[in-house]
């Protein structure tokens, strides 16, 4: 994980998650309310494309399962839970979120974060996948 981050984001120690984008437009967020453009999560593209599919490949999401295992006993909570966490930041980073920018960034991302975790942790056992 030190490699690549050292490698790709030139940061020479390791991390928990990175974000590898396919898309080479990035996403930015606004904050202006008078950008037409802007979804209702505040973000859009900095230049549109048109797909001839209806899929669209974000990107790969790299964890570091050792780092995720000490935080969750960091934080008290499950392995799972944190595994969980951490590929929501990676999509998140994908989807234009950067909680680097600033302050403000970074409340909007953790918040975002924040609801996807309960949301998915909300539809409980039966909806998730089975080993």
């Amino acid at each position: 994980m030190s490699q690549l981050n050292a490698e790709y984001r030139g940061i020479n120690k390791s991390t928990d998650v990175l974000s590898f984008p396919q898309i080479t437009e990035k996403w930015e967020v606004r904050t202006k309310k008078s950008n037409k453009d802007k979804n209702q999560h505040g973000q859009f593209y900095t230049s549109h494309f048109s797909l001839s599919t209806s899929h669209l490949l974000l990107g790969d999401v790299v964890i570091s399962i050792p780092r995720a295992e000490s935080q969750a006993k960091i934080y008290g909570w499950s392995f799972y839970d944190e595994l969980l966490r951490l590929l929501i930041h990676g999509i998140l980073h994908l989807s234009g979120y950067d909680h680097e920018t600033s302050g403000y960034h970074a409340r909007i991302m953790i918040k975002k974060e924040q609801e996807l975790f309960n949301a998915i942790k909300k539809m409980g056992p039966k909806h998730q996948p089975r080993h």
